[in-house]
């Protein structure tokens, strides 16, 4: 089929005019390709994760050193999807640091030089770090896929969006946190569950 750009646009999902390299929080979700249940499974309301499943989560809490001016929230590795909270700092929300609904996975070495880092950076907008994880977390599940170690999947691992929200309000920041927290609970409802 000939692109259409009268039928075949790509209509945005971020607030139009919004800087989403400047300082704030933000609620993020992102989808498998497909909704696949690629990161393990929710047995007795808690979510049991499989190799790619704590794969994902020590990419996620390498994204603090990655990028200097960004905090890793709460968060969630479910089945098909993946919910946090990133903060780029000097947000004017206190809500407390490296909150992580899976304490089991390892943290990253931190860096400690004074100087930023190579390869590090700051400033960058939202839509980069995102990318920045999706690529990271790919790249990673390639490898292990070549090792047999996970299976094939179809075509990508990531949808090619994600949704978010923009946190403006400290009682707005509790409500998604429990929220996240509360997922594994809430699976068998849950919209993003193909059953």
């Amino acid at each position: 089929m000939r692109y259409d750009p009268n039928t075949h646009h790509r209509r945005s999902i971020r607030l139009k005019g919004y800087d989403y390299s400047k300082e704030g929080i933000y609620f993020i979700t992102i989808c498998t390709e497909n909704r696949e249940n690629l990161f393990g499974e929710i047995v007795n309301d808690k979510m049991i994760l499989n190799t790619a499943g704590k794969m994902v989560g020590r990419w996620y809490l390498e994204l603090k050193n990655k990028y200097s001016n960004l905090r890793c929230g709460v968060n969630i590795i479910m089945p098909n999807h993946f919910h946090c909270i990133i903060e780029i700092a000097g947000a004017d929300i206190a809500v407390g640091a490296d909150l992580c609904v899976c304490p089991e996975l390892p943290e990253p070495a931190e860096h400690t030089e004074t100087a930023e880092p190579e390869g590090r950076h700051a400033g960058l907008p939202l839509q980069q770090i995102i990318q920045w994880f999706k690529t990271m977390t790919t790249n990673e599940y390639i490898k292990m896929v070549k090792q047999n170690i996970l299976p094939p999947f179809d075509k990508r691992i990531w949808q090619r969006n994600y949704h978010e929200h923009i946190i403006r309000n400290e009682d707005e920041y509790y409500r998604i946190a429990e929220y996240i927290q509360n997922n594994p609970t809430l699976w068998e409802n849950d919209r993003y569950n193909r059953g």
